[in-house]
C-alpha cells in the first residue's frame, strides 16, 4: 500500500472506528483486526477500480479517487461492498429478489438459493402470490394446498439457521396481493411477533384495490391457480385491517405494485412482484442491485449547496457502481446473469437532515420540500449522464433492446435504474451524518453502557452551535435527552430550535410529502419510515396511507411510538394519565403487602430445553395464584445458573408483591442470546424465555390464555442502545447494529 494511503488521517468518529472494527474490517480467527479503515478503503477502492475496462488512450486506475470520495465521506457503497471487495467471499451486493413458484419444487430451490444469499450477506425480497391458497386443491396428491403463510415459516427458519458469518444477519420481505385469497390471514400474520421474525412483509396493493378503497366498493379475489375470480371482498374493510395492524406494530407496509411496474425499465424481460427487505429496491427474479449513498452533509459550500462538488461525486459514485457489477461475486449463476442484463445501479443520499440544519433550514418546510425534489433531480440527471457516457465506453445493458429506454432519436444508457434512496442504518454512522432522507431522530439521547453508566450524545451541529453561541451546558444537554426535543425549552434560541427538528417534532404528513419529493427524481424506490407519536388513531395512520397514494409514493412504512409492547425508548418520556395498569412503572403504584409463604404450596415442574443445557422450572401456588418459581439447569453451572436462580428469585418476589404474572412473562418471553435452542414452536431463545414459556404452559394448563409477545422495538439487542425506526427498518446508531442488515 502507498505510504501516503498508510498514513492518511481519516475523519473518522470514535464511534465509526468502533462499527468499522466489529463490523467490517479483516479480522484474525480472534477477531482481532488485520486492517486499519484506511486499509479497508484502500482495499475496495483497488478492487472496484480493477474492473475499469483497459482502453488504450483513457484513464483507467480510477483508485485514487475513489479512496477520496470514501475517505472524504462523501460516499459509501452498501456494506456488502465495504466489507467483501479485495475479499475471498467477495459478495458485493445487499439486494436480491428471488422467485417462488406454485410448486414444491420451485419452493424448495428458493429455500435452498436463500441459504446462500444469506450466507453470502445479502437480504432477499419474495412475492408468495403466485403459491395456490390454503386448502386448495393439490391434484398430484389429491390433497389441500397450505397456503403461502405456511412456506414463509419455512424461509424464517432457514433464514434464523443462517447467521451470515457474524457481520449480518438474515433479513426477508414477503410481499403478498392484495387480491390473493390468503390476504387477510397475511395481514393479521405478525399479530403473533413470534412469527415470522425474520421477514418485513408488505401488501403489494394494486390500482384497482385502490379505485375500490376510494368508493367503498368490493373487489375480485383471484386464485392465482386458476386465475379465476373466487370472490370478493369489501376493500374499505381489508385496508381498514391493513391500518389496524399497521397501527398495532407497524407491519404490514404496503407496497404499490401498479407503480412499480410502470417505472420498469424491462417489461419484456418480466414483472416485478418484490422489493428488498427495506422495500427501496424492486427487482425482477434473480436481480441483484448494487447501492451506494452519497453524503449531503459533505455538499455544503457557503450556505449553499455545492453543487461542483455533488456533481463530481454523483459521476465518480455512478461509475463506481457500474464497476461493482463487473467485480462481484454472484452467489447464484442466474443472479450473475440477471444482473448483468439489466446492470441496475441505486445511488442514493444520506446527510439530508445535516445539510438542511447546515442551510438553516426547518425540515417541515415548503422549502425543505423544493430543496429536496431540486437536489434529488440533480443527482438523478447527473447520474443518467454518466451512465449514458459509461455505454459509449462500454456498452448499453445487454436487455436494453425492447426496453422503456428504446425509443427513437434516445441515446443508450449503461444502466437499466440509476438511483434509489436506501436506508444507510449503518453506513451513516461511519459518515457521521443523517440517515437517508430521514429527519433527526433526536438532537440528545442517553446511551447506556457498562455498569450501567450513561452518557448523554448530542448531535454534533447542535453541540457545535451551542457552543458558538453561549448556550451549551451539561444540564441543558440532560433535559433535551430527557425531553427527547429542544422544542419548549426557551434557553435554545428560537432560530435553532426551528431547525433542530426531529421526527416526533413533524406531522406524518411532512414525513410523506418529503418522501414524495424525493421520489419524484428517483428510478427506483425511497426507503423511510412514518413516524407517529403513540396517542395517534387509526384513522391518522389511514391519512397518511391515502397521503401517500395521492402523491405518488411507490410505498410505505409507519410505526407508531410504543407500539410495540416492550419497547425501551430512546428518549425519555414523561408519564400521562393515559397509561394502562400495564403500562404504569411499579415504583408508581401503590405498594403492596408481600405475601407470607405458607408451610406447604402446591405445583408442577416442566422441563424446558435451552442452549445451555435442560432446564427444570417448578412453579407453586397457593389460593390466590402464582406464589413462587425455583429454577435448575441441568449439569450446568457458573453463570448460567446463577442468573436463573436470580430470575426465580425476583419472579418470586413481584408476585408475592402483587405482580400479574402475565406481567412477568411480557418482560422475559422473546429475550435472546447466543445459544438459542429447538424450532418453531418449541423454540427457546435463552434461559429467561424459557422461564417465561413455562410459565405460559402452567396458565394455559389453568385455563389462562397465553400472553402474546411483541417484540422490543426499543432497545438494541446488541448493546443495549436506542434503536431508531428509519427506513422502514430498526438501527442503532449506537453500535451499528441493523434489523434489516
Amino acid at each position: 500500500m502507498p505510504e501516503t494511503k498508510q498514513n492518511t488521517r481519516l475523519p473518522l468518529s470514535k464511534n465509526a472506528r468502533t462499527v468499522l472494527a466489529k463490523r467490517y474490517l479483516k479480522r484474525d480467527v480472534q477477531g482481532i483486526p488485520l486492517e486499519s479503515p484506511e486499509d479497508m478503503f484502500f482495499r475496495v477502492a483497488e478492487t472496484i477500480a480493477g474492473a475499469e475496462p483497459k482502453n488504450k488512450g483513457k484513464k483507467t486506475n480510477f483508485a485514487d479517487d475513489y479512496y477520496r470520495i470514501m475517505t472524504e465521506l462523501d460516499f459509501l457503497p452498501n456494506s456488502p461492498t465495504l466489507m467483501n471487495a479485495g475479499r475471498e467471499l467477495g459478495q458485493l451486493s445487499a439486494c436480491f429478489v428471488l422467485p417462488v413458484g406454485d410448486s414444491m419444487e420451485s419452493i424448495f430451490e428458493a429455500i435452498k438459493n436463500t441459504a446462500l444469499i444469506h450466507k453470502s450477506g445479502g437480504g432477499t425480497g419474495f412475492s408468495f402470490s403466485r403459491i395456490r391458497p390454503a386448502n386448495d386443491e393439490v391434484q398430484s396428491t389429491s390433497g389441500v394446498s397450505s397456503g403461502p403463510l405456511s412456506f414463509m415459516s419455512v424461509f424464517d427458519a432457514a433464514t434464523e439457521t443462517i447467521k451470515q458469518g457474524g457481520t449480518r444477519r438474515g433479513a426477508n420481505m414477503g410481499i403478498l396481493r392484495i387480491d390473493h385469497p390468503d390476504i387477510m390471514d397475511f395481514i393479521m400474520a405478525k399479530r403473533d411477533q413470534t412469527v415470522l421474525t425474520n421477514f418485513n412483509i408488505s401488501v403489494g396493493m394494486t390500482e384497482a384495490f385502490m379505485e375500490a378503497v376510494e368508493k367503498g366498493a368490493d373487489y375480485d379475489i383471484i386464485n392465482p391457480r386458476s386465475g379465476k375470480v373466487v370472490k370478493q371482498l369489501n376493500a374499505t374493510k381489508v385496508f381498514n385491517q391493513i391500518i389496524d395492524m399497521a397501527w398495532t406494530n407497524g407491519e404490514p407496509g404496503i407496497i404499490f405494485l401498479d407503480r412499480l411496474n410502470r417505472d420498469n425499465p424491462t417489461p419484456h424481460i418480466g414483472e416485478i412482484e418484490s422489493t428488498n427487505p427495506c422495500g427501496e429496491q424492486p427487482l425482477l427474479p434473480y436481480e441483484s442491485c448494487n447501492l451506494g449513498s452519497l453524503n449531503l452533509a459533505n455538499m455544503v459550500k457557503d450556505d449553499d449547496v455545492d453543487w461542483d462538488r455533488l456533481g463530481d461525486t454523483v459521476q465518480l459514485a455512478t461509475r463506481f457502481l457500474d464497476n461493482v457489477i463487473e467485480a462481484n461475486k454472484y452467489p447464484l449463476p442466474e443472479i450473475d446473469e440477471m444482473t448483468r442484463a439489466n446492470r441496475k445501479i441505486g445511488l442514493g443520499v444520506m446527510g439530508w437532515a445535516d445539510m438542511l440544519i447546515l442551510l438553516g433550514i426547518p425540515y417541515n418546510s415548503k422549502e425543505a420540500i423544493e430543496l429536496g425534489e431540486k437536489v434529488m433531480a440533480f443527482i438523478n440527471d447527473i447520474s443518467h449522464q454518466q451512465s449514458i457516457e459509461l455505454a459509449k465506453e462500454r456498452g448499453a445493458f445487454p436487455n436494453f433492446k425492447g426496453s422503456s429506454y428504446d425509443q427513437p432519436d434516445a441515446k443508450q444508457i449503461r444502466n437499466a435504474t440509476c438511483t434509489t434512496i436506501a436506508p444507510t442504518g449503518t453506513i451513516s454512522i461511519i459518515a457521521n451524518c443523517s440517515s437517508g432522507v430521514e429527519p433527526l431522530f433526536a438532537v440528545s439521547y442517553v446511551r447506556q453502557v457498562l455498569d450501567n453508566n450513561k452518557l448523554i450524545e448530542v448531535h454534533r451541529l447542535f453541540e457545535k452551535i451551542a457552543k458558538e453561541r453561549g448556550f451549551y451546558s451539561e444540564e441543558l444537554m440532560q433535559e433535551i435527552a430527557e425531553k427527547g426535543t429542544v422544542q419548549g425549552i426557551d434557553a435554545i434560541p428560537a432560530d435553532v430550535r426551528r431547525i433542530f427538528v426531529t421526527s416526533h417534532d413533524i406531522t406524518p404528513e411532512d414525513h410523506v410529502l418529503m418522501q414524495a419529493a424525493f421520489q419524484r427524481h428517483t428510478d427506483n424506490a425511497v426507503s423511510k419510515t412514518v413516524n407517529f407519536c403513540n396517542n395517534a388513531t387509526r384513522e391518522d395512520v389511514s391519512k397518511v396511507y391515502r397521503l401517500a397514494y395521492q402523491q405518488g409514493c411507490k410505498g410505505v412504512t409507519i410505526y407508531r411510538d410504543g407500539s410495540r409492547d416492550m419497547q425501551v425508548l430512546s428518549v425519555a418520556k414523561k408519564e400521562d394519565d393515559t397509561k394502562t395498569e400495564d403500562t404504569i412503572p411499579m415504583e408508581s403504584k401503590k405498594p403492596t403487602r408481600k405475601r407470607e409463604r405458607p408451610r406447604a404450596l402446591t405445583g408442577s415442574t416442566y422441563q424446558m430445553e435451552t442452549g445451555c443445557g435442560p432446564l427444570y422450572v417448578t412453579i407453586n401456588q397457593d389460593d390466590k395464584g402464582l406464589f413462587e418459581l425455583f429454577t435448575t439447569m441441568g449439569k450446568a453451572g457458573g453463570c448460567a445458573a446463577s442468573q436463573c436462580e436470580a430470575i426465580g428469585r425476583l419472579v418470586s418476589l413481584a408476585w408475592r408483591s402483587g405482580v400479574q404474572a402475565r406481567q412477568a412473562v411480557k418482560q422475559m418471553i422473546g429475550i435472546t442470546c447466543h445459544k438459542p435452542a429447538g424450532f418453531g414452536e418449541n423454540r427457546v431463545t435463552s434461559c429467561s424465555d424459557a422461564v417465561a414459556k413455562a410459565i405460559e404452559m402452567h396458565m394455559s394448563k389453568d385455563g389462562e390464555a397465553p400472553v402474546p409477545f411483541v417484540s422490543n422495538g426499543g432497545a438494541c439487542p446488541e448493546c443495549g442502545g436506542p434503536v431508531e425506526h428509519e427506513g422502514g427498518c430498526c438501527v442503532c446508531h449506537a453500535c451499528g447494529y441493523s434489523e434489516c442488515a
